[in-house]
């Protein structure tokens, strides 16, 4: 996984869990900024905010990872 991936997926991330994601082994942090991505190419609703707006596009996708890895 290149790391501007997982720089991206921090940087979507709300500031509280930007720290926690932070703190995660940098596997950990691969592992969700997988997952987010897959979630920014998979939803076709986040391809119509990303056409609006990359960054709410992108942070949404960040809030839909980290609620589900709160499940």
């Amino acid at each position: 996984m290149a790391t501007d991936a997982v720089v991206r997926f921090l940087k979507a991330l709300d500031p509280e869990h930007r720290e926690a994601v932070g703190g995660k082994p940098r596997e950990e942090q691969e592992r969700l900024a997988a997952t987010w991505e897959r979630e920014l190419e998979s939803d076709d609703e986040l391809d119509t905010l990303d056409e609006l707006s990359p960054p709410a596009a992108e942070a949404e996708a960040a809030r839909r990872v980290m609620e589900h890895e709160a499940d």
